[in-house]
């Protein structure tokens, strides 16, 4: 049920914002949080990612690894990171807390509602940037 409910808020969202304003936030977004590791292409090639004790995974070929469909709730649990069971210590950022603690609202949002936004806006920008 959370995965249905949260599919239809990622679709809702892109709907009531248009594709084309969401994916320029989130590559403003992404540019700021995720290139660094993933680099600006999404490749995994970023700056930091030889400094990491991982391989850094390429964001291009997401839908392609989940049979041409987009993953929208494995991405939106790996970018917030504040619902999964993580081992002490995981390479990726938990995103949702940084964001969440970041935020500020001149229209009365909740901190969680502007992290949330910020995150859908990420994942925007993925699905943009699928091969």
């Amino acid at each position: 049920m959370a995965a249905l409910t949260l599919s239809f808020i990622g679709a809702a969202l892109s709907g009531l914002t248009g594709p084309a304003v969401a994916d320029v936030v989130g590559e403003r977004e992404y540019m700021v949080a995720c290139a660094g590791c993933h680099g600006e292409s999404g490749l995994g090639d970023g700056p930091f990612a030889d400094l990491l004790n991982i391989e850094t995974p390429s964001l291009v070929g997401l839908s392609q690894a989940n049979g041409g469909a987009f993953p929208f709730e494995a991405v939106l649990m790996t970018i917030d990171g504040r619902d999964n069971l993580r081992p002490h210590g995981s390479p990726m950022p938990i995103w949702g807390e940084r964001f969440q603690a970041s935020a500020t609202s001149q229209r009365g949002e909740t901190a969680d509602m502007v992290a949330r936004g910020r995150i859908l806006s990420l994942i925007s920008y993925l699905r943009s940037i699928q091969q």
